[in-house]
């Protein structure tokens, strides 16, 4: 177990302690407060990774790169809200093989389709985890983007599915690559983990706990690692410092959004598609760049 796993483990669950000091109310507050600093400022920094991904090959100009990112940033705002249904459910097989992908973007299996079919399957199981605890909160929200109401049994036999696929995937991989036992059970041993959390947790509270501590902070360190060479509190100064515009332009759209919103039912939805907008051009970024640290790794040995 690393040390920062060790890290994680004793934030989550200091954060689960202090559950009962605070109200509700105050709870769903931090956890926004915890998704919009190092939530959004995980993703804050994808135009200096792209800028950094194109360094072998002929330079692409800064103004394309942005034009490009932009486009596709409007691209998923305007599909989330026109095509609710169809893009939420892209949204989270996204965010599902994000997740995974960030969790296992180590581990070394030569059947690349198993593997992504291993990251995405943990992945959703996180996410449907989260879900099942939380299926009135779930319900609700997915009506009020979609106005579509969500039958439970649908989170549950989905739920079941997907952990029957998992755990498919995951016995094979145990069989068959001796080298990735021990990370396969302490993987596990961190879905117990995560299940306590969301447990004992509300829907947003809990979310943000996994979000900051399991998948954002990882993937800072991973990208600051890629950016310059590993990670150190100067490097981090140097990543928050390039991302500290897009952060804040980040942090003005949603508050401006808020501000002129907050009366109307369309919030919820609107919010939920910037959000969701954000998240498609991050994922594909940090596929390149995982990708790009897979192929130098291999050059150096």
């Amino acid at each position: 177990m690393s040390k920062y796993s060790r890290i994680a483990i004793v934030s989550s669950f200091f954060c689960l302690w202090i559950n009962s000091y605070f109200s509700i109310n105050f709870q769903i507050f931090l956890g926004f407060l915890f998704i919009f600093s190092f939530g959004i400022l995980h993703g804050a920094n994808d135009l200096v990774l792209i800028s950094n991904l194109n360094v072998d090959e002929k330079k692409i100009s800064f103004k394309k790169i942005l034009f490009c990112y932009v486009l596709i940033v409007l691209f998923g705002a305007f599909s989330f809200y026109f095509f609710s249904k169809i893009a939420l459910i892209v949204f989270i097989l996204f965010s599902g093989y994000h997740f995974g992908e960030q969790q296992f973007n180590k581990i070394d299996c030569t059947n690349k389709v198993l593997l992504h079919i291993f990251q995405m399957s943990y992945g959703l199981l996180v996410l449907f985890m989260l879900f099942y605890f939380h299926q009135h909160e779930v319900i609700k929200i997915v009506a009020e983007i979609t106005s579509y109401k969500l039958d439970p049994k649908m989170i549950i036999v989905l739920f079941g599915i997907i952990c029957c696929i998992f755990f498919i995937n995951f016995i094979y991989l145990f069989i068959s690559y001796i080298i990735v036992r021990m990370q396969l059970l302490q993987e596990l041993f961190y879905l117990l983990v995560f299940a306590i959390i969301f447990m004992c947790s509300n829907l947003i509270w809990g979310f943000a706990i996994y979000f900051v501590f399991w998948h954002s902070i990882p993937s800072i360190i991973d990208q600051i690692g890629f950016l310059y060479g590993g990670y150190s509190h100067n490097n981090f100064f140097k990543y928050f410092k390039s991302a500290f515009v897009y952060w804040l332009a980040s942090l003005i759209s949603l508050a401006l959004l808020y501000y002129f919103l907050k009366d109307f039912k369309l919030f919820n939805s609107l919010f939920f598609s910037f959000l969701a907008a954000i998240t498609f051009p991050h994922v594909l970024v940090i596929v390149q760049m995982l990708n790009k640290k897979k192929i130098i790794n291999k050059k150096a040995k």
